[in-house]
């Protein structure tokens, strides 16, 4: 039987939810600066796919690493983890 290699996920926010099957979620990030040693927030939008279209604006979410699902959809919403208020 084959073994499948991990998966990466991420945690964001969704950030727009207009496409149909598809939310844009932004993930922040802490990554030290190169020259002065400072954490800078740095934020990366991912395309991920909502099967149910349950996401809403602000809702933060988990996605996960899948195969491409179209040019620039390569991640799928895995679960809701807390609603917009």
């Amino acid at each position: 039987m084959e073994k499948r290699n991990l998966r990466k996920t991420r945690q964001g926010v969704v950030i727009s939810n207009k496409m149909d099957k598809t939310v844009v979620v932004a993930s922040r990030f802490k990554e030290i600066h190169p020259i002065y040693g400072k954490f800078v927030l740095k934020t990366k939008k991912y395309h991920a796919h909502d099967e149910a279209n349950d996401c809403n604006i602000g809702d933060t979410v988990q996605i996960m690493e899948t195969r491409p699902l179209s040019k620039t959809k390569t991640w799928r919403v895995v679960k809701i983890l807390e609603r917009a208020k």
